[in-house]
């Protein structure tokens, strides 16, 4: 999406597998962190509690890994990338370093793909209700802004994950990516109140 002539803009809106696979794992792994985060509805962890040092380990790893799915180019592995068989194409870890998550996150492999799956397809089931009134719903917002600050929107990309959260909210994920909750993506009034400092913060 974006303006012609002059300052354009970018938000691309998904429910992508990579994300919503990293979040059902921060669930049943017991993952803290970000703690700023809600979790998602239905998902619980599963197993008894790790030592707290492996725990630590396999927080720390998650978070990395966490960082390269979210924005990959902003968060480049520092060594080469290999796929977990069990997840087809779906993850890839770092070949040194993810040794504590690689072993936790295979017995989960199955339930996590079929989650995800049908995580990805309720949001697509969802934008494809709303008759494509995405591009809307941001120029919408992007219009208002200009008003009210005299001037164009500057340049900028925006991405926007759309997750089953419990609650309703919107939270940053990284440098230009935010997560919102299916529930306010739903209620078009709300996400445009609840866009709009987003956009304000980058145009």
């Amino acid at each position: 999406m974006h303006a012609g002539g002059g300052p354009s803009w970018v938000i691309r809106e998904n429910a992508s597998r990579a994300v919503l696979l990293a979040l059902y794992l921060r669930e049943v792994l017991a993952i803290a962190s970000p703690v700023e985060l809600p979790r998602l509805r239905d998902i619980g962890a599963t197993g008894g509690p790790l030592p707290t040092d492996r725990q630590d380990a396999l927080e720390r790893q998650w978070r990395e890994w966490w960082a390269m799915t979210v924005e990959p180019e902003a968060h480049p592995s520092p060594v080469p990338l290999e796929l977990v068989e069990a997840y087809d194409t779906d993850v890839a870890l770092p070949t040194t370093g993810a040794e504590e998550l690689h072993q936790a996150i295979l017995p989960h492999a199955e339930a996590a793909r079929a989650w995800a799956e049908w995580a990805h397809e309720q949001y697509r089931s969802a934008s494809a209700a709303r008759r494509g009134d995405s591009y809307r719903a941001y120029a919408g917002t992007i219009a208002e802004h200009e008003r009210e600050v005299g001037r164009r929107a500057h340049s900028f990309e925006l991405n926007v994950e759309i997750v089953p959260f419990q609650g309703t909210g919107v939270w940053w994920i990284g440098s230009m990516t935010v997560a919102v909750t299916d529930s306010l993506r739903a209620d078009a009034a709300a996400f445009d109140d609840a866009i709009h400092p987003i956009i304000a913060e980058l145009a």
